[in-house]
């Protein structure tokens, strides 16, 4: 098992509330890339009982953690995939998993700032594998073993954006800068008693508004897998935001206002704390 963090861009390990930088730790310069990390992950098992006997760079209560994949090649969302947030949004449940992208610029650290772009912008806590190597084709029966690990993430959505014209598009209303947090670990999937089935929450200003376990999706994650790579190769580090609950700001006619944080958690996983701050808009044509 291992958990794996991002500090200064350079991965680590979060062992026992210590952080151990992999390239330092391994005598292995190429580690610090929390890219080239992942793409080895079956590697990090063994280099992660290495800190038990070796000095620590600090707490990693004391360190800022960035997102514990930096500038992942691709960023899957994943729409209406709890049926109660189905309900809740008024929509058929999808034949298929509704598949659209946040760009890869929108992810962050978490405990980054969320520059509102709007007065219609949404939290969506969320389960989000992530890939960790070049596959195409993978079945559903195989999939875990393509999956570096599990980390949590907020699809953060601007819902004025999203909604803009007919038909809508998801893409750029999810994809404002730091709309997609994520972290605080990549936790191995060997760490988990039972992967498909972590608890997930989200708060907002205090108030719980999201509560689930993703044993409900609709499409599990080994159906994910499945299904993308079936059309898109996938490559280590690849993120997969897996879908949110219900709850979500837009059915409850309630946004988020500067100054709000945002405290999204999950089991074994951790939390983030996101705080709301004043943002920029698109420009209007």
């Amino acid at each position: 098992m291992f958990r794996l963090v991002s500090i200064n861009q350079r991965s680590a390990f979060d062992h026992e509330g210590s952080w151990y930088d992999l390239a330092e730790l391994s005598g292995d310069a190429t580690l610090a890339d929390p890219l080239a990390a992942v793409g080895r992950h079956r590697e990090l098992h063994a280099l992660y009982d290495r800190c038990a006997s070796a000095p620590s760079g600090g707490l990693v209560a004391e360190a800022t953690l960035g997102p514990p994949i930096v500038q992942p090649r691709q960023v899957f969302g994943i729409g209406l995939n709890y049926r109660d947030h189905a309900g809740e949004s008024g929509a058929a449940l999808p034949p298929a998993p509704l598949t659209f992208t946040k760009f890869p610029s929108c992810i962050a650290g978490p405990t980054a700032d969320v520059p509102l772009s709007g007065d219609m912008v949404d939290w969506e806590v969320e389960i989000v594998a992530v890939i960790g190597e070049e596959v195409s084709h993978v079945a559903v029966d195989d999939a875990w073993d393509v999956v570096a690990g599990l980390t949590l993430g907020q699809d953060i959505s601007d819902r004025g954006v999203q909604l803009t014209g007919v038909p809508p598009q998801f893409c750029l209303g999810k994809s404002f800068a730091n709309y997609g947090p994520i972290g605080p670990a990549l936790v191995s999937i060997d760490t988990f008693a039972d992967a498909d089935d972590l608890a997930l929450w989200c708060d907002v200003a205090g108030e719980r508004m999201q509560e689930a376990r993703s044993s409900e999706l609709i499409f599990s994650i080994p159906t994910l897998v499945a299904y993308l790579s079936s059309i898109c190769r996938l490559y280590p580090g690849d993120l997969i935001f897996t879908g949110t609950p219900s709850g979500v700001g837009m059915a409850r006619g309630r946004y988020l206002a500067a100054g709000e944080t945002i405290v999204s958690g999950a089991d074994v996983i951790g939390e983030l704390h996101n705080t709301c701050v004043a943002g920029t808009g698109p420009v209007v044509p």
